[in-house]
């Protein structure tokens, strides 16, 4: 399968400790970043994986800490968001494609349970136990994402910052990505596009939950502490 890591964000919620270095490249011990941690893991859980990394921000150090890869360098990082990241890697989305927030930790468990399980329809990670304060939330009926929003007030959970999708719902999320760019909504999310799909083609995505299971999204420094309690738990080398 085809893994694409969506790194190429600044991460300017963590100013001024990301001002000189990408959240991605936080250390979770003396050798592991949170993204040699991701690439690593995923490598060892399928080993036929083809990983491609977005880069944008700091994009050497990026390319420093990781290799065997396939990059795509975003140029516009500072004033797009990942619906143009995604734009830059159109040519993946024509197969079966899990498409991962760079800056997300979670446990070995999950990415071998889910994560880096084949594709058997389009689907989202959500965790239903966060239903207050969330990020960026789902809305679901029975399983079915209804919508996916910041603005959400009332919500089924988080969006775990994970989408897994076949090769169908690739290529049709790729003609919603190119429809939207040339709109020139270059500061959109690609999750949005998923949104619009469902609205316009009544697309069946599913939300998976995962609450059962540890994860973050780092944002902040106790997301970063947590991070590295779920590396340690895991005991990795």
């Amino acid at each position: 399968m085809t893994y694409i890591i969506l790194a190429a964000g600044a991460g300017t919620r963590l100013h001024p400790i990301t001002l000189k270095r990408p959240k991605t490249l936080f250390s979770l011990d003396k050798t592991t970043t949170i993204l040699q941690r991701m690439v690593g893991l995923i490598r060892k859980l399928d080993e036929s994986a083809e990983i491609v990394l977005i880069a944008g921000f700091q994009k050497e150090l990026l390319q420093q800490q990781v290799s065997g890869v396939s990059w795509v360098y975003n140029p516009f990082y500072g004033v797009t968001n990942s619906l143009a990241s995604l734009w830059f890697a159109r040519h993946y989305l024509d197969r079966q494609v899990t498409i991962l927030n760079g800056d997300i930790v979670m446990s070995q468990k999950l990415l071998a349970d889910i994560v880096t399980r084949p594709v058997e329809n389009p689907c989202v990670l959500m965790d239903s136990s966060v239903i207050h304060d969330g990020d960026y939330n789902i809305q679901a009926d029975q399983g079915r994402v209804i919508v996916m929003s910041k603005a959400l007030t009332s919500y089924s959970g988080e969006y775990a910052g994970v989408t897994k999708l076949d090769e169908t719902s690739a290529i049709k999320l790729r003609e919603k990505i190119k429809e939207m760019i040339a709109d020139g909504l270059y500061t959109t999310w690609y999750e949005d596009a998923l949104v619009q799909m469902v609205f316009d083609e009544n697309f069946p995505l599913t939300a998976i939950d995962i609450s059962q299971y540890e994860w973050t999204e780092v944002d902040t420094v106790d997301d970063l502490v947590f991070a590295k309690q779920i590396h340690q738990k895991d005991g990795l080398p």
